[in-house]
This record gives C-alpha cells, structure tokens and sequence, in this order.
C-alpha cells in the first residue's frame, strides 16, 4: 500500500515538475552534414584533398583510356591477328588492367584516408564552435541527428559562420 501512495505520489510530482522543467530547457540542432559541405574549413579541406590528387587521377583516366583503346583493338582487329599477336595484345591488356585495378584501388584507399584525417580535423574544429555557441547562448541540449528539427532550433548557420570566423 505504502509503495502504490509513494509511486501516485512521484507520478504526480513529475507530471507538474517535468513540463516546467522542459519549458525552461533550451534546445538546438546542427545539421552536420551541412556543416561539412559548406564551412570554410571543409570546403578548404576538399580543395587541398582534390589538388593533392589530381595527378593521380589523371594518371588513372590516361589509364583507363588507354585499356579501352586496347580492348576495343582486340574487338575490332582479334580475328584477324596472327595468333601469336593476338595473344601478346591480349596479355598487355590482362596486365594493363591489372595495374590498373591495383592503382585504382590504392587511389580510393589513399583517397578514403586523407578524406578521414581532413574532416576528422573539420568535424573537432565543428563540435568546439558548437559548444562555445551552446556555452555561451546557454542551451542543454544541442543534437546532431535527427529525423526532424524545426527551423526555429538549427543553429547550423551560427556554427557555419563560426568557422569561416575561424573560431
């Protein structure tokens, strides 16, 4: 009995106390894959990762191009090749394209690393100028998934022109 009263009790203090307790909270929301398309830093970061490997893709396209030219060679000229032309064409080309698969799959890996440390490094500047904007316009709750988030709660502009700032 005594439990039941104590259990009335606490459900009836928390729904007087949790509303006022909610209504005094303040909450906000960053979309942070807005953040790391358009904030200077990321966009800086997207700038030095394609400058760093242009050369690489290109190199990679000049690849490519060439396999096609090769394959389309064989397509076009393989029945009339003299057997053992063929089969030399055919052997340049099954190692172009393995070299080619090789240099491809180190560029993505390479290409997926440095992209990792770069907006690791946007994404630490990001979740700093997030909590100096929630310390100081003083909010609780600052989330960065959501299904929805009412435009009246996303700070996403505030943390964007916090980094251009360079805060």
């Amino acid at each position: 009995m005594k439990v039941t009263t104590l259990t009335v009790l606490a459900a009836a203090l928390l729904s007087v106390a949790a509303p006022a307790a909610l209504a005094e909270s303040r909450l906000g929301f960053v979309n942070s894959d807005r953040v790391m398309r358009e904030a200077a830093p990321a966009v800086r970061a997207q700038q030095r990762l394609e400058k760093e490997f242009e050369k690489r893709d290109q190199e990679l396209q000049r690849l490519g191009k060439e396999l096609q030219a090769l394959q389309e060679d064989l397509e076009r000229n393989g029945v009339t090749m003299a057997e053992a032309d063929r089969r030399n064409k055919e052997r340049s080309f099954n190692d172009l394209n393995r070299d080619f698969q090789r240099k491809q799959r180190e560029f993505r890996e390479d290409l997926n690393q440095r992209r990792n440390e770069e907006l690791a490094s946007v994404l630490d500047r990001a979740n700093r100028a997030v909590k100096q904007i929630a310390e100081a316009e003083k909010y609780d709750v600052i989330l960065q998934e959501a299904v929805y988030a009412s435009p009246r709660i996303d700070i996403t502009d505030k943390v964007i022109k916090a980094l251009a700032d360079g805060k």
